[in-house]
């Protein structure tokens, strides 16, 4: 899988989408980019510079200062597979923010989404 066109996709382009699935539910972009940065570890400054250099999901998570130690809490569901079982880690990573986005336009808490 590891020639995966997700990869290759603009993260620049999908945050944009990201931040529209939770405005459409009431949430704002700035829970976007809080979970955002709680998964990868980057601030706000960085994750601005990622999106604006335009690179690519293989290099946003490769480039993420931190992935957060509890990303492994995160269970369910996205687009038919059970993020804990994906085998390939980029895949898993980007399944953990689709996750992430889909539970807060869900309505759940921040502190639930965060594992707190």
């Amino acid at each position: 899988m590891s020639n995966h066109r997700l990869f290759t996709m603009s993260f620049a382009k999908v945050y944009p989408l990201y931040v529209q699935k939770a405005e459409r539910k009431n949430r704002t972009k700035a829970d976007v980019d809080r979970i955002i940065c709680w998964l990868t570890g980057y601030d706000q400054a960085g994750l601005r510079r990622q999106i604006k250099q335009d690179v690519d999901f293989e290099t946003f998570f490769a480039q993420a200062p931190a992935l957060h130690p509890n990303r492994s809490l995160i269970k369910g569901i996205v687009c038919g597979v059970r993020v804990e079982t994906i085998a390939d880690p980029l895949m898993q990573k980007i399944r953990y923010l689709d996750k992430l986005i889909d539970e807060l336009a869900k309505g759940k808490t921040l502190e639930k989404i965060l594992r707190q």
